[in-house]
């Protein structure tokens, strides 16, 4: 792949974007936020919607099918490990469970994410069917998102428990 002048220009400005929002979140993460257990539900049901609508606008093939829920299941398993890797405490006073987001995650997110994008760019180039590519990362982006939620929900709910009961 050659590289010329215009396309190089948008990868810097794509890459010092990407730096300061980076630079942005890893400020504000290093501040608890208080987690809310019964709203956790909202973003993964948010984002089947929007993977539902990508699904039906073009519905994969079979091969297309299974290759979207093996993406599921591996986003599924790489979400339980992100979830385990927010950090979450309960407040000894008021019981108020906070989260505190960890920097592996977020670097974890932000590579999955250049992966996809680079994947969608030189797609076409190495004849891949990008729609099915989206379509696959959009599967595991849902598995991520739940699977971290569900963990995060079992874990605080525990946590939670384990306060009350010492008070």
């Amino acid at each position: 792949m050659q590289l010329d002048t215009p396309h190089l220009i948008q990868y810097g400005i794509t890459a010092l974007v990407v730096g300061l929002i980076l630079a942005l979140r890893i400020r504000r993460m290093s501040k608890a936020r208080p987690l809310t257990l019964e709203r956790l539900w909202i973003v993964p049901a948010l984002y089947a919607v929007l993977v539902g609508a990508l699904l039906l606008q073009a519905p994969p093939s079979l091969g297309g099918w299974a290759l979207c829920a093996a993406a599921l299941v591996v986003g599924a398993g790489l979400g339980w490990q992100r979830g385990r890797m927010m950090h979450l405490s309960v407040d000894p006073a008021t019981h108020q469970l906070n989260q505190k987001a960890s920097l592996g995650g977020l670097l974890f997110i932000v590579a999955l994410i250049a992966i996809k994008l680079v994947g969608q760019a030189e797609g076409s180039a190495l004849h891949l069917d990008v729609m099915l590519l989206t379509q696959a990362f959009g599967t595991m982006a849902l598995g991520l998102f739940s699977a971290m939620r569900v963990e995060m929900y079992l874990r605080g709910k525990r946590l939670l428990e384990q306060a009350r009961a010492a008070a």
